[in-house]
């Protein structure tokens, strides 16, 4: 194994599979290490190419790697799978991460900085903290409904519904102090949201990317930054439609014979900056609807009168998603006729 040529290749769990090829990718090398093993062997060899299957520790590995002096190159599960010649273990997968390597067409996924882990580390944990606060909504409306004390939609009513809980004389003793605790519990989750949803917001102040995105409309703070921190850099995407494709907004290709049939969204890419991004679409329909939505283009009512309103969401998430990456890509700030109405397609 040396810097002419060859290329070495790992696939990590608890024990690490490597597999190596030379310059004319013949096999050089199988074998299984534990991680302080692992590292030592890596520090002794040359400079050498390595790719990795992308994954939560991946690119803590790959900065590792890339201190000893090496090249490091993280492939996407989801590319290296076709590779996988037959049957399923760490000796086939890491032949298979080789083998998508050497191909000219193969797409990289960007090595993260610490600081950039950290960021999305923030997005994780508000996104988990919101998931935890609607259970506990969903309970305590179910637990109140029990005791016929109903309350309207969202989560500010909560804290009325809970002040009734405390008050009705038709609530036992008993629930209405399982009704405190809950009480509390959603206090200190809410008190945690705003935390992190402070430093979410000081982070996009920080930034001056976030702060243009976040003058597209439906966007907003929160919207911006997760398109900064979830996005991998602008110029691996040759247009608009191909950064949308990778977010998951474009239609499925079922065609064939020459007949072209497109089915619903791929919903491929990140589950979470898709879902903000149509959630702000749907908000500024919403004012669209109502006739106060200074954002109501005739090609968006147009749309609107042949299409259902969630179809248009996403139309819409689309079109953002493709004014988001223009704006990434040139330095640009937004501009209301900057990216034509007729490239965002249903």
């Amino acid at each position: 194994m040396t810097s002419d040529g060859g290329v070495l290749l790992l696939a990590s769990k608890h024990v690490y599979q490597l597999h190596g090829v030379d310059a004319a990718e013949q096999p050089v090398l199988r074998k299984k290490l534990r991680r302080t093993d692992m590292m030592v062997f890596f520090e002794k060899l040359p400079p050498t190419a390595i790719a990795i299957e992308a994954c939560g520790a991946s690119h803590h590995l790959a900065r590792l790697l890339t201190s000893y002096g090496h090249e490091v190159k993280l492939i996407a599960p989801q590319l290296v799978k076709p590779y996988v010649k037959r049957g399923k273990n760490d000796a086939a997968d890491a032949e298979a991460i080789c083998e998508a390597m050497s191909r000219p067409t193969m797409r990289f996924v960007p090595v993260k900085t610490a600081e950039q882990q950290a960021a999305l580390m923030l997005v994780s944990v508000r996104e988990r903290l919101i998931c935890t606060r609607t259970r506990l909504t969903n309970a305590i409306r179910g637990y109140a409904a029990e005791f016929g004390l109903i309350a309207a939609q969202g989560t500010r009513r909560i804290t009325a519904l809970l002040d009734r809980v405390a008050t009705s004389q038709d609530v036992p003793a008993l629930a209405r102090m399982l009704f405190a605790s809950q009480g509390k519990e959603y206090r200190q989750l809410q008190e945690q949201i705003d935390e992190v949803e402070a430093e979410l917001a000081k982070w996009h102040r920080a930034n001056e990317c976030s702060r243009r995105l976040a003058e597209i409309p439906g966007v907003g703070p929160i919207g911006a930054s997760l398109l900064m921190m979830k996005t991998p850099a602008p110029e691996l995407f040759a247009s608009g439609r191909q950064f949308s494709a990778w977010m998951g907004l474009t239609p499925k290709d079922h065609s064939t014979g020459g007949k072209t049939r497109s089915g619903m969204i791929t919903r491929a890419g990140d589950e979470i900056l898709r879902s903000v991004l149509v959630a702000g679409a749907t908000a500024l329909l919403r004012h669209v609807r109502v006739g106060n939505g200074k954002n109501a283009t005739p090609w968006l009512l147009e749309l609107l009168k042949r299409k259902p309103p969630k179809l248009v969401a996403v139309a819409v998430a689309n079109k953002i998603a493709r004014i988001a990456w223009k704006l990434m890509a040139t330095g640009e700030r937004y501009r209301a006729n900057m990216v034509p109405l007729r490239d965002a397609a249903v």
